[in-house]
């Protein structure tokens, strides 16, 4: 019986496997690569797009609906049978993946994928909370300076103390 499963379970990852190295060839012929640069963007920043699909002195209208951009024209670009367009990422765009296609006017269609990613804040954060806003190297010193004569302080008082209780 265990024999049989390793059989079947050998065959079905062979015929996945087949399967997943056909795919992309057959996937290839129906639809031209859209190039996208930088093929990770963030909110507000300007993408470009181009494609041989079109044809030399080709035209065509791009499709960045699925993030909210809306449709962009691809024209001819100065390098030969390439065309190219621009959106720009809006700042409502949530991250993630997101499809861009490109519709030609010879009825060619390319496809390229966009992924968004939110800035990761750096620097100082402001949250009125205390904190602070910047390095001032005035308030570092005078913390410090107080911390040490708290700590001296304390170190005098109790060995004030200490040599107090002895004597009596």
């Amino acid at each position: 019986m265990r024999t049989t499963a390793r059989l079947l379970t050998g065959t079905a990852l062979t015929v996945a496997a087949i399967g997943a190295f056909a795919a992309p060839a057959a996937y290839a012929g129906n639809s031209e690569a859209l190039e996208v640069y930088p093929s990770s963007a963030t909110p507000g920043t300007t993408v470009t797009v181009n494609t041989l699909a079109c044809g030399k002195n080709g035209h065509g209208i791009g499709d960045a609906d699925s993030l909210g951009a809306g449709e962009f024209r691809l024209n001819p670009s100065t390098h030969k049978e390439v065309v190219v367009g621009q959106f720009t990422v809006p700042q409502h765009a949530k991250a993630g993946t997101y499809g861009i296609s490109v519709a030609c006017d010879n009825g060619k269609t390319a496809r390229g994928e966009l992924v968004v990613r939110h800035k990761v804040p750096s620097g100082h954060v402001k949250t009125g909370v205390g904190g602070s806003v910047g390095p001032d190297t005035a308030q570092v010193t005078a913390g410090a300076a107080v911390l040490a004569a708290a700590a001296v302080g304390g170190t005098w008082l109790l060995r004030r103390r200490a040599s107090g209780t002895q004597g009596r």
